[in-house]
């Protein structure tokens, strides 16, 4: 059962939620951001760029969450997202390198205007 914020824990994560979770563009050039980046980095939804209105970038974030690929915690009036990179890779070993090794889908790449800071 996910816990009170809705991240599943790693036996609960399925191969169905997670591919379809990743078959959308933005979700995916999300998760391709977040593996390119240090371990520890946490960043605003905001931050991605994503050209989507609020209630849409709410549901891309959801949908990954509920696929146990990021966790979201709450930082005043908004939230943070950080890779469940462990969790991921002991559930699906490889599928982190070849989101890695794979580039963002064409007409994304340029939307995330400071990945380091995410700012």
């Amino acid at each position: 059962m996910p816990d009170p914020e809705g991240h599943p824990t790693t036996g609960e994560m399925d191969l169905f939620t997670v591919l379809k979770a990743l078959s959308d563009p933005m979700r995916y050039h999300v998760m391709a951001t977040l593996v390119r980046q240090s371990e520890d980095i946490e960043r605003t939804c905001t931050s991605f760029g994503l050209p989507v209105s609020k209630s849409t970038r709410t549901h891309h974030f959801r949908a990954l969450r509920e696929a146990g690929l990021i966790r979201q915690v709450d930082r005043g009036n908004s939230r943070s997202a950080q890779l469940r990179r462990q969790e991921i890779e002991d559930r699906f070993p490889g599928l982190l390198k070849l989101i890695a090794d794979n580039p963002t889908p064409a007409g994304l790449a340029n939307i995330a205007p400071n990945e380091t800071t995410g700012a």
